[in-house]
């Protein structure tokens, strides 16, 4: 592994209020992590951070995503930190915030060349505002980023897609009702869910992606880590709950193999909420496991 680069994109403006005039808590995640030990133990050369815009649920009627002028820009501000730390020999890892920070760090990579995503999560977020219960990107971040809803979000300085679907493996998903998977299904995205990830194995995803990348002549890839793609009882800090999961060995296997490829670009946190684990059980448990699959599964010191 490369010296690491940290940045932080503590946004929540991709996700709606958990209850009425709270505001999620996921824009905590850098400084909770720093408290954890996490920052110590990564060791970066170098640490950015962003401020995002003010919190708020205003939906914008003329593309029916909420906050969508404030994320289009804010995800301007992150390309260009982002461009800036893959100049340097750095690998970047991306600390949320939610999974609307997915739309600046691929449109960073837009700018540069041409890359996969290897998006690991609990949920497709392959929907776009008709389909959305909540009007939040947080929820619709890998649809915008391959081209999918209203301009503002998906065409920012004429580069849309900033992924193009056939280079993307959406994988871990357990949310299986017909309706919600059905556009992921349609597309050209590789999509696989929980249940056939397990049926095909982890090194088996993995290996069929990094093909691809071959085949495709790709500059490199980008691993998004949602951690409600973690089994539940292993991380409930989250804002949307389900059963089951990848245990820590499965999300271990997926990462070293990615990791250990010299085309591995870059990689962001996202989701994880200080306000739902107040003792730090959740995040101490993964913070040791990152640390360990960077570590090729070395322990944690002490």
């Amino acid at each position: 592994m490369r010296d690491i680069c940290i940045l932080e994109f503590p946004s929540n403006l991709g996700l709606y209020e958990p209850t009425p005039g709270q505001e999620p808590g996921v824009k905590k995640l850098p400084a909770w992590l720093q408290e954890q030990g996490f920052y110590n133990l990564l060791k970066p050369v170098k640490v950015y951070t962003l401020s995002p815009p003010p919190y708020s649920i205003h939906l914008d009627k003329t593309s029916g995503v909420r906050n969508a002028d404030a994320i289009a820009q804010y995800a301007r501000e992150q390309a260009d930190l982002v461009v800036k730390a893959l100049s340097t020999p750095c690998f970047p890892v991306v600390i949320g915030g939610d999974c609307s920070i997915l739309i600046g760090n691929t449109l960073a990579l837009k700018k540069i060349g041409h890359y996969g995503l290897f998006f690991l999560d609990g949920h497709t977020d392959f929907v776009w505002p008709a389909l959305s219960q909540t009007g939040g990107a947080a929820g619709m971040d890998l649809a915008i980023v391959t081209g999918h809803g209203h301009e503002k979000l998906t065409d920012i300085d004429g580069l849309k897609p900033y992924i193009t679907e056939e280079h993307v493996w959406c994988v871990g998903n357990r949310e299986y009702d017909d309706a919600y998977v059905k556009a992921v299904r349609d597309s050209r995205v590789h999509y696989t869910s929980l249940d056939a990830l397990r049926q095909e194995g982890m090194a088996g995803c993995t290996a069929h992606f990094l093909k691809m990348l071959t085949e495709k002549g790709l500059d490199g890839f980008w691993i998004h880590i949602d951690v409600d793609v973690l089994n539940d009882n292993l991380m409930p800090a989250v804002d949307s709950r389900q059963a089951d999961g990848l245990t820590y060995a499965e999300f271990g296997e997926i990462l070293r193999s990615l990791l250990s490829d010299a085309r591995a670009t870059g990689l962001e946190i996202t989701i994880l909420d200080p306000d739902l684990d107040p003792d730090g059980r959740y995040t101490a448990a993964f913070v040791r496991n990152f640390w360990e699959v960077l570590n090729g599964g070395n322990p944690l010191p002490g």
